[in-house]
């Protein structure tokens, strides 16, 4: 009998922790950040308890940072804007997750990029289901642990950026995405979303780069030409990201 840690659900489970990892460390930049952007301690946490997504948090503190409260529409304009992806999550995972009304209600606060990608990235229904779940829950406690320690450390730790933690999270991202990338169209794809985030990331608000990135895939699939090809009866979902 296979040990739990050799089973599809066991890589799943490793997979989710290492991203966890890899992320949460990134939130002691979010708390030094908020502080030094005028939020105190407990307004900082609050944010990574109630918002618990990475790119609208810090979207929110840079707008504080850059007019103050006079600018706290503006930020929650920017934070809903790169919330928006996370619907789009949501109606992906909802066959995933499974389940009544409550449990994908529950499923909710967990629904962010690391959490979906994880989840996707597994061949099995049930990987699926525990890559998500491990992913979000851990993510979740791990980032506010980290929030905390960059809020009440930040004049301590300095620019946490110095530390490379801003490109840990990427890192894992970059880890989860690349066996996938196997053929022309993943390639094309993923180049040319990189290629428009990179491009509109200097010139527009945040958020919008991010939705225009994602609008790459979805050009790429309403223009290609190719038939689909039907799915053989008894199997139960395709494999791979959406």
């Amino acid at each position: 009998m296979r040990s739990f840690s050799r089973t599809p659900e066991g890589v799943a489970a490793r997979q989710g922790l290492a991203v966890a990892l890899a992320t949460s460390a990134y939130g002691i930049s979010f708390g030094a950040l908020s502080v030094a952007s005028g939020l105190d301690v407990w307004q900082t946490c609050v944010l990574s308890l109630l918002m618990f997504t990475g790119g609208s948090q810090f979207a929110f503190v840079g707008v504080i940072a850059a007019g103050g409260v006079a600018a706290a529409p503006a930020a929650i304009a920017s934070a809903v804007l790169l919330g928006v992806r996370n619907a789009a999550y949501a109606m992906r995972m909802a066959p995933i997750v499974a389940g009544g009304f409550w449990r994908k209600a529950g499923a909710t606060p967990f629904t962010i990029d690391e959490s979906v990608a994880v989840g996707l990235a597994q061949s099995e229904p049930r990987a699926r289901q525990v890559g998500f779940w491990v992913t979000g829950v851990a993510i979740w406690v791990g980032w506010n642990v980290s929030t905390l320690l960059g809020a009440l450390l930040g004049d301590v730790l300095g620019d946490p950026r110095s530390y490379g933690l801003d490109a840990a999270a990427a890192a894992a991202f970059l880890a989860l995405l690349w066996p996938r990338l196997r053929g022309r169209q993943p390639l094309a794809v993923a180049l040319g979303a990189a290629v428009v985030a990179a491009v509109l990331t200097p010139v527009l608000i945040p958020g919008i780069p991010v939705i225009a990135a994602a609008g790459v895939a979805v050009a790429v699939g309403l223009f290609d030409g190719r038939s689909p090809t039907p799915t053989p009866t008894g199997v139960a979902e395709e494999k791979g990201m959406p």
